[in-house]
């Protein structure tokens, strides 16, 4: 699918879930949700996969995809993303081949996940793959579904440029995004991941930050650690806790408001696409705070 089409699907703002909202949320309950946050106006819905051994799972990601699908009639659903490391890239191929054949334009495959050493590398040779699975398949249907890359440094920005509609980018701020568009140029899809709390509280709202990082990602060694000090933070920024610099810039907090600002900010800075993550236990809780924003975020849009 083009990425002009692509762009015109999705609208402006959408909705990522975190796995384990997913997971502690009845299949039931997630239907009656999901319509809920097409009914809402969101273009988009999306959530993760975990790599094997996280301290948080979820639920196999093309399997909640179909639900999230089958569950709405209009919205473009998004993996954010598929790991490579959960499956092979021939698995990977016929399960998002299969999906956009089933919904016509309404789905897109979201990568990412690579570790350990050469993670690029890593990468590249397996959407190479998956493209050989695409050619040695070539009785299965396969109509065209987009691909992003959970890509955050410069080098990875270049392989989505090369073999990729685009970037979605996790838990970065503003600033990156404007980096983002600059890299991979006016061609390409940039859909940046924004963490939310409607709390006013700041102690509070940046608890919630605090607790994510704590689980791994801000460790000293994490990509996102490492792509942070490209950014700018210093080392202060990033020991213990973080810095409340840090944790307000990748964090929108506040009333609905202050939090729509910051969405917008994105589309500011470049974004095609925001999506909207609200900290929550469970899904009805993450689609409250969603129907508080949406009259804010469809007047931006």
């Amino acid at each position: 699918m083009a990425v002009a089409e692509t762009r015109r699907r999705l609208g402006r703002f959408g909705v990522w879930v975190a796995p384990f909202s997913l997971l502690e949320t009845s299949v039931a309950v997630q239907r009656r949700q999901f319509a809920r946050i097409e009914h809402l106006g969101y273009g988009s819905l999306w959530s993760g996969e975990t790599p094997p051994g996280a301290p948080v799972g979820g639920r196999e990601v093309f399997t909640q995809h179909g639900l999230m699908l089958a569950a709405t009639e209009r919205i473009v659903v998004g993996t954010g993303i598929a790991n490579i490391s959960t499956r092979t890239a021939g698995a990977m191929h016929t399960g998002a081949a299969t999906l956009a054949e089933a919904y016509p334009g309404r789905f897109v495959l979201g990568l990412g996940g690579q570790s350990g050493d050469r993670p690029l590398t890593r990468l590249r040779e397996y959407l190479d793959a998956m493209d050989q699975a695409a050619r040695a398949l070539a009785r299965l249907p396969a109509p065209a579904y987009p691909r992003v890359l959970a890509a955050l440094g410069p080098r990875a920005h270049g392989l989505a440029s090369e073999r990729a509609d685009g970037v979605h980018p996790f838990l970065q701020p503003v600033a990156h995004t404007a980096a983002a568009r600059a890299a991979v140029g006016p061609d390409r899809l940039v859909i940046p991941h924004q963490a939310v709390v409607l709390e006013t509280d700041a102690a509070a709202a940046r608890a919630r930050l605090r607790a994510i990082f704590a689980l791994g990602v801000g460790a000293s060694d994490s990509p996102y650690t490492v792509h942070y000090r490209r950014l700018g933070y210093s080392e202060a920024d990033l020991a213990g806790q973080r810095s409340d610099r840090l944790v307000d810039d990748v964090l929108a907090w506040g009333d609905e408001a202050a939090v729509a600002a910051r969405l917008i900010a994105h589309l500011d800075a470049g974004a095609d696409h925001v999506l909207v993550h609200p900290f929550a236990v469970d899904l009805p809780a993450a689609v409250d705070q969603l129907e508080r924003l949406a009259p804010l975020l469809r007047e931006a849009a």
